[in-house]
């Protein structure tokens, strides 16, 4: 009997030990559609298939250290697999309320006391460098060269330098038409012309810089970072050029895993928007109790300048107007306000406007149940930390949204970092602004419910560029790194030719349903109105949808999609669906099919779909009620640059 074992043991290994000897590893998807491979020899390269057909050609990584460089001509001393197939339940719900973690692994331990772990979704394939090395060590760089079969189109992330808060609008190019001068911030989009779709980010980013991507005039991408900051000239609270830096990225630990480089696959374009590989490849919970965590939405005073009216008081920066808005959440279930810029004088978050009463306006806000978030500079916020998370813990601060970081290297990463776990322990939530895409942080601390990294709806306050195209690439790409703050709601909407950027009482482009349909497509568990609470009030259908939609899902169904045309997203919280469908400035028809509802149950539905003079006025839009059921199948016009929202509210006898 022993021997029978130790021959299937044998026979087991035989192809791993084959595979051993050609020095290329390999991993499959649990579907088997993917395969991918570390081969190691002069150099070390990555290479990936979907199907058959390459993804990835022959591609070098390494990482270059002070006295080494980890990757060519290594020997390997082992390899451990290992099957990975769990369920993770988040403690922010964003898409849903289970995730599968199925994956299959292959460790590769090399000599030069490091590793290379390889894993193979069928969602897409990532990979990772980690090092065994005592003390610290001084990364000089590291490389990813990305070698694609052809000359595949791809939505590039226009960057001019890494000093950045990586608000980008995308060109529709070429690999060919980017060149090592040209940068891009990440999530990028590659759309081959035949086969799936690759989009390239990263996750589990800790200490260290976060990854950017250049162009070679070929085939290729490739992967750089910021270096490291060794001078930086204080001009204003947020302004810090960085006139010199280091010759390296990073200097940390010499035993740790490096972020996770990760290519989501989808053949169809639906596909990306469920991909979940930032959240399950980034590391757990650090929250011993996260149940004080709560998102839901905002009524924001920036965006519309604090233009209240129809008042009995000068309205601006002052206690009354925040009274106002509280009275509009409390009114509303909005569950929070935000006292954006002006509260303190910049420079020292101790010295309160003069007129302002924060102690007034939180008791205000306590006693109608609303929440008080505020905004600060990070610099700011940094010079006066400890005792300006006593102040706010004091005051009952809800949360923070943090401003101006504008950097990625490994100084403002490990900030992030810092003020992430400073806020749970304070118990607040945590918006960053002027920020770098999400890289798996969320999962780490989930009071960091969303951040911007994003051009989003304030665009409209001086950009001629936030089309409904841009609006319908960012769901494809940005929004699969993590939630994003887009703050969405405008109820003074305009077609392109009526549209005109104006900064204090801005307009946004497309409809009033494109712009309820944000509130279903864009992921935020703390969702922004954009608009001023007296526009909202002369909006009551609106209203209705505005005050119900939930920013937490537990389930998430797309309809239809395609990258930069148009999408439509089914969500479900509780018992009540909610979908969201939006158009670039192609009307067109969406097919608005109800049988994922479960038989045999009723739902009111409310229905918000562009006026049938939409293309001309682009507030124009219609209510529809009826109750439906699994049967309704309808198409929906949308109009240039249009929308739909519906909210599916369960009927009970």
């Amino acid at each position: 009997m022993k021997t029978n074992v130790k021959l299937i043991l044998v026979l087991l290994l035989l192809p791993f030990i084959g595979m051993a000897q050609k020095n290329v590893y390999t991993v499959k998807s649990p579907d088997k559609n993917i395969t991918f491979s570390l081969k190691v020899s002069d150099i070390t390269s990555i290479t990936a298939t979907y199907k058959g057909q390459t993804l990835l050609k022959s591609s070098e990584i390494s990482m270059t250290l002070h006295n080494t460089v980890l990757g060519p001509n290594s020997e390997v001393l082992k390899v451990e697999k290992q099957a990975i197939s769990e369920v993770l339940k988040p403690v922010i719900q964003v898409k849903t309320s289970k995730i599968k973690n199925e994956a299959n692994e292959a460790t590769i331990h090399f000599k030069n006391n490091y590793f290379i772990v390889i894993r193979a979704y069928n969602e897409g394939f990532a990979y990772r460098f980690g090092t065994t090395i005592d003390g610290k060590i001084t990364i000089l760089s590291e490389t990813g060269n990305y070698q694609f079969i052809e000359n595949h189109m791809l939505w590039w992330g226009k960057e001019k330098k890494f000093q950045s808060h990586n608000q980008v609008f995308f060109d529709y190019k070429s690999m060919r038409q980017t060149s090592n001068t040209d940068l891009a911030s990440l999530p990028l989009i590659i759309n081959p012309s035949k086969g799936p779709k690759i989009v390239i980010t990263e996750t589990d980013l800790i200490d260290y810089p976060g990854m950017w991507l250049r162009g070679n005039n070929d085939h290729s991408l490739y992967r750089v970072s910021a270096k490291y900051p060794k001078t930086i000239v204080t001009k204003t609270d947020r302004v810090l050029p960085i006139t010199e830096r280091e010759d390296y990225i990073a200097i940390t630990e010499g035993t740790r895993t490096f972020p996770w480089r990760i290519f989501a696959v989808a053949e169809k374009d639906a596909d990306i928007i469920n991909n979940q590989l930032t959240y399950v490849l980034a590391s757990s919970n650090q929250i011993k109790d996260p149940s004080w965590i709560q998102p839901g939405k905002v009524a924001w005073d920036w965006w519309n300048a604090n233009n209240v009216y129809g008042v009995d008081f000068k309205a601006g920066i002052n206690t009354e107007t925040y009274k106002y808005y509280i009275d509009f959440a409390s009114e509303y279930g909005i569950e929070n306000i935000l006292l954006d810029e002006g509260w303190y004088v910049l420079g020292d978050m101790s010295d309160i406007a003069p007129e302002i009463d924060m102690e007034e306006i939180i008791a205000y806000a306590k006693e109608r149940n609303v929440g008080v978030i505020v905004w600060c500079v990070w610099k700011t916020l940094d010079e006066q930390l400890v005792e300006t998370f006593k102040q706010f813990e004091a005051w009952g601060i809800h949360g923070i949204k943090v401003d101006f970081m504008n950097r990625d290297d490994q100084e403002m990463v490990n900030y992030y970092h810092k003020i992430a776990k400073m806020a749970a322990d304070h118990k607040l939530i945590v918006d960053f602004h002027g920020s770098f895409k999400p890289a798996g942080l969320r999962r780490m601390y989930p009071n960091v419910l969303t951040r911007e990294g994003v051009n989003g709806g304030e665009e409209f306050k001086w950009s001629m560029k936030q089309t409904p195209e841009h609006d319908l690439i960012i769901p494809f790409g940005r929004m699969m790194a993590g939630p994003m703050d887009y703050t969405p709601g405008a109820m003074n909407n305009a077609q392109e030719k009526d549209y005109r950027p104006i900064f204090d009482t801005p307009m946004s482009m497309g409809t009033r349903c494109h712009q309820l349909a944000m509130f279903v497509v864009y992921e935020s568990p703390l969702q922004m109105l954009c608009d001023t609470p007296s526009n909202y009030y002369k909006e009551p259908e609106c209203m209705e949808f505005l005050s119900a939609v939930p920013t937490v899902w537990e389930e998430t169904i797309i309809l239809e999609a395609k990258v930069s045309d148009y999408i439509l997203v089914a969500r479900k919280n509780g018992n009540n669906w909610y979908i969201g469908g939006m158009t670039d400035w192609d009307e067109r028809d969406l097919q608005l099919n109800l049988s994922f509802l479960p038989k045999g149950k009723k739902y009111k539905m409310t229905l918000y779909k562009d006026g049938i003079n939409a293309n001309r006025i682009a507030t124009d839009f219609k209510q529809v009620k009826q109750t439906v059921d699994q049967t309704y199948n309808q198409k929906i016009h949308l109009a240039k640059g249009g929308g739909l929202a519906v909210m599916l509210t369960l009927e009970t006898n």
